[in-house]
């Protein structure tokens, strides 16, 4: 159903792609727009258990998409390092792919907005508290099931990795 990579060599394994996500802060989630358009929108998020979470207002574009068509990729970019003297850019990036599900459950999507609260002000338990309870029944949390993730790195950075140069 998920293409294969045509560049086999660059993928990164599984336990580096789980990383990245676990590190990185953003990424691009993108769904089937208005008119059939692709629609991409830079959000926040956290990974954990195999899943991504998100926050959204409970109107708007994504959500719309969203509940026409709950498919959806997510990419998050870790490296982008333009070297100009060789004509490339030193990249390392995750794909996922997956269904986006609307959190209903109020312990599930608390806990899923404790696990990004923390992600983003760590050690903050009081105000993060304060801040879920004041925003819990004006937004969304949606959960993409991740069913296929890929990461991809340069070549260069493959070389250098495995102690080519």
């Amino acid at each position: 159903m998920f293409r294969e990579m045509r560049r086999r060599r660059q993928a990164l394994p599984e336990g580096e792609c789980v990383a990245i996500l676990e590190r990185m802060t953003s990424g691009v989630l993108a769904v089937e727009g208005d008119g059939g358009y692709p629609y991409a929108v830079p959000l926040s998020y956290v990974y954990a258990g195999g899943k991504l979470y998100f926050h959204s207002a409970r109107e708007g574009h994504k959500v719309d998409a969203l509940r026409r068509n709950a498919k959806a990729s997510f990419c998050v970019v870790e490296r982008d390092e333009v070297v100009a003297e060789e004509y490339t850019t030193y990249f390392r990036s995750v794909v996922v792919f997956g269904q986006v599900r609307f959190v209903e459950e109020e312990r599930e999507k608390l806990a899923a907005l404790e696990l990004l609260a923390e992600k983003y002000a760590p050690g903050e338990r009081e105000q993060r508290q304060r801040e879920i309870a004041q925003g819990f029944d004006h937004l969304y949390v949606l959960e993409l099931d991740v069913e296929c993730m890929t990461g991809k790195e340069a070549v260069e950075l493959l070389r250098q990795r495995k102690g080519g140069g």
